[in-house]
């Protein structure tokens, strides 16, 4: 993924590796700084600035896309030093687990979707989070019925084994340029630093307050005084700061079969509960072994013909890949391009609600269950399940029933949906100057996580395991080194002359799928640019009787979408997903996009802007 072969990059790595590593562990952080100003870029009082935050940026060269200015500017440093893609997404992400730490860091895992430019393929790499090998089917029962959601989340047996340092890991071997302490540097400096808090961050802090306080790892990493850090306040984290030098110095191993290994089972087993404190959180599962052998994999990425462009996804143990790529051959039998906004707007829901309900029955681990990818994503199972949409146009009364693609399990199990609940996450998009592209959408879960966090090395466990089902026997149900179910929806698009057209991502739950969905219907079908494709406002269906919907949704649309006789209760209280990526535009142009307003806005920068 560089400018001449693609595969060559370990062997570049590990020399460069073997002549730097030293001197850079030995000089530490040295004067640049997150977004290469350094100790120059603070005011008059000492205080560092932030990085400029724009949602929409032009140029050439490169780009990076992200929900903070923090990871663009980590990314953008990379490819200024001469990194690719690849290089740069694990900076950026490296430095989101300092800044956005709530919504995706290395307590949690991810997915990765890669454009090889001189391969002309796309790749993909699962660094989900596995469950223990001593977790039961029944994990989340007592006496038979569920474990109420808070306290599941709270606790060790919600904690699956993190997967995202083995995913960087993984790609740097294929892909990278560059060392992993070259990567992280970025980071770790802002880390031991600071970085300015925003709204955001003290919104997270404050939503999760009463969890941290009841935890003295939590407490102590992410409060000042038992509180959250004032907005324009300086907030530093020296214990994740070591934890990315250990990482640094010693790679995966570190992490996986190191101090910092035995510190996260010591988490999981005995959760650091404060003095005092009655919540009754439940001990985990994890043992060394469960770390010892995690990997993370090469995954086949779904694909779908639609229209006259390709949409590359993520496949199982992401439904994300195979429910998009359903809805949009749903909605291929439909000249969207013709129809009023109402009517587009309509269809959407009627797909993604027969999506959902396919999703809900057949998605789970690969590894586990037999997951019939070619016939969830066949034409011809789209078309018949397009047959249920009502003609005249009018809303079909929900749940409705999951079909049966080919290659479909007849083995009498009963495979049903876990119920969605709501979830954080984090995205990223990268490409660099010879025309490789990264997607990278990585998780904790739910905003904070678990909320506990590893004591001394600054960051906090995920909660991925609650993606489970809770009964055993479903395609989703908990099983020792098993993958719970995920909705991640990296998506990757290429033109009708087969060449990249846009990348793009989001988080948010279950509603990452209906983001995705809607963000390809108006970039391919509603000849929106990337940035007008984010911004407008979307509705989601999760193959429920309601249709969740934002406030912007225009009153005329509603109207007629309950003329239709959708349900459509008050608006979304937040926003629904929180999306960025890149277009691909002629002349090696870029386009890079990120939220304009939702939950603060995000970050987009180019490598080389264009001159205005």
């Amino acid at each position: 993924m560089s400018g001449s072969a693609l595969r060559r990059g370990r062997v570049l790595a590990l020399l460069v590796m073997a002549l730097a590593l030293v001197a850079a562990l030995v000089v530490g952080a040295g004067p640049a700084g997150a977004h290469g100003k350094g100790d120059g870029d603070k005011d008059d009082n000492g205080r560092p600035h932030p990085p400029d935050k724009q949602a929409v940026a032009t140029g050439f060269g490169g780009a990076v896309t992200a929900l903070d200015p923090y990871a663009t500017a980590a990314g953008l440093e990379i490819l200024e030093k001469g990194g690719n893609a690849v290089d740069a997404a694990i900076a950026a992400s490296a430095m989101l687990g300092v800044t956005r730490p709530y919504d995706g860091s290395i307590g949690g895992g991810g997915f990765f979707l890669i454009y090889d430019a001189e391969e002309d393929e796309v790749t993909s790499i699962d660094a989900r989070e596995t469950a223990p090998l001593a977790t039961p089917p029944t994990v989340f029962l007592e006496n038979g019925q569920p474990i109420p959601f808070d306290e599941r989340r709270v606790s060790g047996l919600s904690q699956g084994v993190p997967g995202l340092v083995a995913g960087w890991e993984l790609a740097l071997e294929e892909y990278g340029t560059m060392p992993l302490h070259k990567l992280l540097q970025p980071a770790r400096v802002v880390a031991e630093r600071g970085f300015v808090v925003d709204a955001e961050y003290v919104n997270r802090t404050e939503d999760n307050l009463e969890i941290f306080r009841d935890f003295s790892s939590s407490s102590e990493t992410f409060l000042v005084d038992g509180a959250a850090p004032e907005e324009g306040s300086v907030f530093r984290n020296p214990d994740l700061a070591r934890t990315y030098k250990l990482i640094a110095r010693e790679g995966a191993d570190a992490f996986y079969e190191g101090e910092i290994a035995e510190a996260i089972v010591d988490t999981v087993q005995e959760p650091p509960v404060a003095q005092g404190v009655t919540r009754n959180v439940r001990p985990g599962l994890m043992e060394l072994e469960d770390l010892d052998e995690y990997e993370a994999k090469w995954r086949d990425p779904t694909m779908v013909d639609y229209r006259d462009h390709t949409v590359f996804g993520m496949g199982p143990p992401s439904s994300g890949g195979t429910t998009v790529g359903e809805a949009l051959n749903i909605l291929e039998g439909y000249d969207l391009s013709e129809l009023p906004d109402s009517d587009v707007l309509h269809l959407l829901i009627e797909a993604e609600a027969l999506a959902f309900a396919d999703r809900g029955k057949y998605l789970g681990d690969p590894d586990f269950v037999d997951v019939p990818v070619d016939g969830l994503l066949s034409q011809d199972f789209a078309d018949e399940r397009r047959e249920l949409i009502l003609e005249p146009f009018a809303a079909t009364e929900k749940p409705l029933p999951a079909g049966t693609p080919e290659g479909a399990a007849d083995d009498g199990v009963v495979l049903a949906s876990a119920p969605a609940t709501a979830g954080s996450t984090t995205h990223l998009t990268t490409t660099d100057r010879w025309g490789n592209i990264v997607a990278l959408t990585f998780s904790i879960e739910q905003i904070g996580g678990s909320g506990i966090a590893v004591d001394g090395y600054g960051f906090l466990l995920n909660n991925e395991l609650t993606d489970f089902a809770t009964d055993p026997g479903l395609a989703n149900s908990p099983e020792g080194g098993k993958r719970p179910r995920s909705s991640i929806s990296p998506t990757i698009v290429l033109d009708p002359d087969g060449k990249p057209f846009a990348a793009y991502g989001t988080p948010g739950g279950a509603t990452i799928i209906t983001t995705v969905l809607q963000v390809t219907v108006n970039l391919i079908d509603l000849d929106m640019a990337l940035p007008d494709a984010i911004a407008a406002p979307r509705l989601a269906n999760l193959n429920s009787e309601n249709t969740n919907f934002e406030a912007g949704l225009p009153a005329a649309a509603q109207e007629a979408l309950r003329a239709y006789g959708h349900n459509l209760p008050a608006p979304t209280e937040d926003p629904i997903g929180n999306a960025n990526g890149v277009q691909l535009l002629g002349d090696d142009g870029l386009l890079a996009a990120a939220e304009p307003t939702r939950f603060g806005g995000g970050s987009a920068v180019v490598l080389e802007p264009w001159a205005h």
